[in-house]
Parts: C-alpha cells; structure tokens; sequence
C-alpha cells in the first residue's frame, strides 16, 4: 500500500487545480484518473465548445461583409469534418500538457478506476493507495430522462464526437449546454428547433436576459417551443426522429436530437458509502463551506458536488482547499456568492452578482433600483440584420450598490470580468458614474446608465 499526503480522485479541472497547489505546498500527492485528463471542460465542454462559437461567429460576420462594402466575398461552404479534427487536434495537445506538468511537478498520475475500500483507502486495479486527506472531484455527466426512446438522442458528451452538423437538430432544454449549442448549429447552418419546460431559456437567470436571449434565438432563425416535457423519441423507417410532448404536442422530423436537460453527479463506481461519504438528496456528494464531506479527512469540489457547475468554480474550490490543507490558512474557502459566467450565445451573456428578482426578494423592493438599457450596437448601424443588445445594473441601499450586472451584446464574455471585480469591492452606481467612458464600446453602457 503506498500512503500520500493528498489523493485526489479525478483528473478534471478541480482535481487537477487542487493537486498542483497542494504539491505546491511540499505535499505528496497521488492524482487518479481512469480517463483523460483534463475532463469535462478540456474534452466534452468549454474548450471544444468555444472552438465551435468562434466558427459560428466568423459565419455570421460573413454575411455581414456587404452592409460593410466588402463584396464578391461568397459564404463558404463548412467543412465541419475538418473542423472537428482541428479541434480534437488542440485537445489532445491539452491533455499532453497535463500529463507532463503532473510528472515535472512530481505528481504520482495513476490512470485507472478508483473504489474506496475504506475512509482514506481506494483500490485501483488491484492495488491500494491510501491519503490523509483524499479528495473527490470526478465531476459529472449528462442526465437523459427515462422515456421511451431515449436512447434516439444524444448529449452533449456525443455531440463534440460528431463528424457531420446534423441538417435537421432539435435541442431539449434550455440551460447553457441547449441554448450554446442550437446558437452554434443554426449559425453553421442547421434547421434548429429548441424546446424546454419553462416559459422562456436560462430559467435562472435574470428575466431581461432571459427575454433577450430568446428574442435572439428566434431573430437568427431557431425557432422556440416553450413549456415542453418530451415524453418520448420515435424513429421512422426512414431514420426521422419525432418527439412527443406530455401534453400531446409532436415535434418533428429531426436528424438529431440532443438531450441538454441538465447533469448527474459521477458517484456510482466510488463506491461512497465504504468511506462514510453522504450524498444530498438530488445525488451529489454533501459539503460544507469548506468542502468537507461527511467523512471528516474527506472533501470533495466542482461538478460532484453539484454547487455552480462552472470550471473556473472547481479550480478556485480546489486550490483554495489545497491552501487550506496544506498552505497554512486555516479558514481559506471559496465563497460561492457573485461568480460571474458567460452563456455563448450569439452574442453572447455575461451576469454576476443577484438578479433583480432575487435582489428584491433579498433586499426588499423598496431598496432595490434597476438601471436597463436596449440598443443596437455600432457594429450593426450598417448591417441588414439588427439584434438587440441590453444591459441591467441591480443596486440595492440608499447608496445604490451594484448587486447584479447583466448584459448581453457582443463582447459581453471579455467586459464582464473587470466588471465582476468592481462588483465584488462593493462598488455603488456613483463609483459607475465617476467612471471615464470608453466610446464607441459596449461597455461603456455600463457607465452611462441613467
């Protein structure tokens, strides 16, 4: 049996992130994972999926190339292939960095499945590893709905593996992964159709956001199906997919469909229970603010632990309880109120801090003042095709403090951060003010609210 300081059990960002600090610190650390490194983000999510949006982006500013006096430039034709194997190039270059920096960084890497035996015990192929403290960061998978037919679709882990854009696509659900992906694929030419429970896309978000992004899902052509609960997928005998609605309503006929109706935690071969490890009730390993599990000496961060699945998320989560363990501070925690996050959309979302309903519900509506903004950007004044942008700051106390900043428009993703930063020292709607514009810009909005 060998013994470390840390072993960590998953090999995705969060795993990895708290592995290198913890190595960092002179601990000795022992990573295990039975796939490739890099995990959800570097293969199945952000990085193959920000390759997609930029190539979706350049198709739409191609169109644009007339209104801007740029002609006998016809729109070429996808060779998706290509772009495929462009970027499972690029990924599999990722995973090799990774790989060398453990070993330089003196990270013992075990590639295989780890099941605990016992609290600080797992067993990889037949051999035992042991950790005083032990982190679990095995991340998460796509959740397909029990109904007939199911297996018709596909997820977003399928997706990235694809060789050919889909012709005809219908998306379930409207988080992230649905209204990322239908953005994609009707900028790259698909017929998309996207259908979900709620009444509108990104149910959680702010509801200005919301109305604004599924006006622009339906302004580039995708057309909407709100309040669907799929019941089932049938295949015709010329290979069409249909889709049943619970309430009798029948979507069809599709190449693909893809089920992006949210993610399950990736518990089941760990076997939890041996370690005194507890799981909440909607299956994702139960921690506290520190990260620590049920089983003292035992913690767990990023997608396992189902608490704002975001990349960035599990490296902080990670690295901080890595500070914790073996960095010498005590009381280092991530703290999970105002992340800021991107939804790549077309253009593109970017939030931090409260929305207003939930600054409202918090602050009380008395004390709560919101500042919006609609326009079309400069970039669209000469083109044929107008989409709206909006911005909302949320200010909460008689010195109006921003508590939420929304926006969608192009260059959103990139202006965001130094906002969030502003956001997070307590900035007020005065300190906004006082603020110098940058012109022509969009973020520049975000100083001249009135």
């Amino acid at each position: 049996m060998e013994t470390y300081d840390y072993l960590v059990i998953g090999g995705g960002s969060g795993g990895l992130a708290s592995a290198r600090r913890a190595r960092a610190h002179g601990a000795r650390v022992a990573l295990v994972e039975a796939g490739a490194l890099g995990g959800t983000c570097v293969h199945r999510g952000c990085v193959p999926k920000k390759i997609q949006w930029n190539a979706a982006e350049l198709a739409e500013h191609l169109a644009d190339l007339p209104d801007y006096g740029l002609l006998g430039v016809e729109r070429p034709r996808l060779d998706y292939g290509r772009l495929a194997r462009a970027s499972h190039a690029y990924i599999e270059r990722l995973g090799e960095v990774y790989a060398r920096r453990l070993s330089e960084e003196g990270i013992s890497h075990r590639v295989g499945r780890a099941t605990f035996a016992e609290p600080g015990r797992v067993e990889i192929d037949g051999q035992t590893l042991a950790g005083e403290h032990v982190l679990v960061a095995t991340g998460s998978h796509p959740f397909v709905p029990d109904v007939a037919g199911a297996a018709f679709g596909i997820t977003s882990d399928d997706w990235f593996e694809l060789d050919e854009l889909p012709r005809r696509l219908l998306v379930l659900g409207g988080g992230y992964v649905a209204v990322e992906i239908a953005g994609v694929a009707r900028a790259l030419g698909s017929e998309v159709t996207c259908a979900f429970r709620s009444d509108a896309p990104l149910a959680r978000f702010d509801g200005m956001i919301r109305a604004a992004v599924g006006a622009g899902l339906e302004h580039a052509g995708i057309r909407l199906e709100p309040g669907f609960c799929p019941a089932g997928i049938q295949r015709s005998a010329g290979g069409a997919l249909a889709v049943a609605g619970l309430d009798g309503r029948a979507l069809g006929e599709f190449d693909c469909v893809l089920w992006a109706t949210g993610r399950s935690a990736n518990v089941a071969p760990l076997g939890l229970e041996r370690a005194g490890i507890e799981l909440r009730p909607d299956g994702f390993i139960a921690t506290d603010a520190f990260q620590n599990t049920t089983r003292a000496g035992h913690y767990a961060v990023g997608d396992v632990t189902g608490r704002v699945q975001l990349t960035p998320v599990a490296i902080a989560a990670g690295r901080r309880l890595a500070d914790r363990l073996f960095g010498g501070e005590s009381e280092a925690h991530l703290d999970y109120r105002d992340v800021p996050t991107v939804v790549f959309t077309h253009p593109p979302v970017g939030t931090v801090g409260l929305t207003e309903e939930a600054a409202r519900a918090e602050y009380g509506a008395d004390t709560v003042k919101v500042y919006t903004s609609r326009f079309v950007p400069l970039y669209h004044a000469v083109t044929t095709r107008k989409p709206q942008s909006a911005i909302k700051l949320v200010t909460a106390g008689a010195d109006e403090r921003v508590v939420g900043i929304h926006v969608f428009g192009p260059g959103a993703d990139e202006l965001l951060q130094g906002f969030a930063v502003a956001l997070k020292l307590g900035a007020t709607k005065r300190d906004f003010d006082r603020t110098v514009a940058i012109h022509p810009t969009l973020a520049e909005e975000l100083v001249t609210l009135r």
